[in-house]
């Protein structure tokens, strides 16, 4: 890791479907081989010293794609959770869950948790994955819960800061993100991570995301290390 390497890097992973398409395949392929693209990713950010490294799997939105879709990914992170288990553990790959879980279908639910909870101790990298995720979400689930403190007299109104916000997201504990990749060539950020991004910067990419791998982290990270960070002044 040198001095301009991102420590969290936050990854829209776009374009499973278009890519299967584009070849007549059915999109459950897309999705499977964007877990393969997802596990070059992660072994590409952890030797470029990225301390953590977060992927928008499923958001919110997506449950109202059709059902026969929706199924197909949560049977693919229940298969994968299971796969990757011995070979995340061997690698020191922390693997932390990011949004509303108890909306995932059982068995998807606890083939993560279990996966989470079998690599909790490694600390080479955090892949922190955003599932059933919205940020709009998040932020107004943070805000309730400051709500109740108030409510209860745990603290008062004013004694509520940036810090303290920050304390109630789903990311709690992790750094906000330095560079927010998105991968298939939209320019959008979709509801992800709003509130930590602030400060983030962006970097937008054509390929997507069952091609994506070493050689495209490796533009996004040199691009990165150009730019001058001002986080406003």
């Amino acid at each position: 890791m040198t001095a301009t390497t991102p420590r969290h890097v936050a990854i829209i992973m776009d374009g499973n479907r278009r890519w299967a398409k584009q070849r007549g395949l059915p999109v459950a392929e897309g999705y499977r081989l964007g877990v393969d693209s997802l596990r070059r990713t992660v072994e590409a950010a952890a030797r470029a010293g990225i301390e953590v490294l977060t992927v928008f799997a499923f958001s919110e939105e997506n449950w109202s794609r059709p059902a026969d879709q929706t199924r197909t990914i949560m049977d693919l992170c229940r298969w994968a959770a299971v796969a990757q288990m011995q070979d995340l553990v061997r690698d020191g790959v922390r693997v932390r869950l990011c949004g509303r879980l108890a909306a995932l279908p059982r068995a998807t639910r606890e083939a993560l948790q279990r996966l989470s909870d079998a690599t909790s101790t490694n600390c080479k990298i955090t892949l922190n994955i955003a599932i059933d995720y919205g940020g709009r979400r998040e932020i107004a689930d943070a805000v309730r819960a400051l709500a109740r403190e108030v409510e209860r007299g745990v603290r008062t109104a004013a004694s509520i800061d940036d810090e303290t916000i920050a304390t109630r997201l789903y990311t709690a504990g992790l750094p906000d993100p330095d560079l927010v990749i998105r991968t298939g060539g939209e320019r959008r950020i979709s509801n992800f991570l709003l509130y930590q991004s602030a400060y983030a910067e962006f970097w937008w990419t054509e390929t997507l995301w069952p091609d994506f791998g070493e050689a495209d982290l490796a533009a996004a990270l040199g691009d990165y290390e150009r730019r001058q960070r001002r986080y406003g002044t």
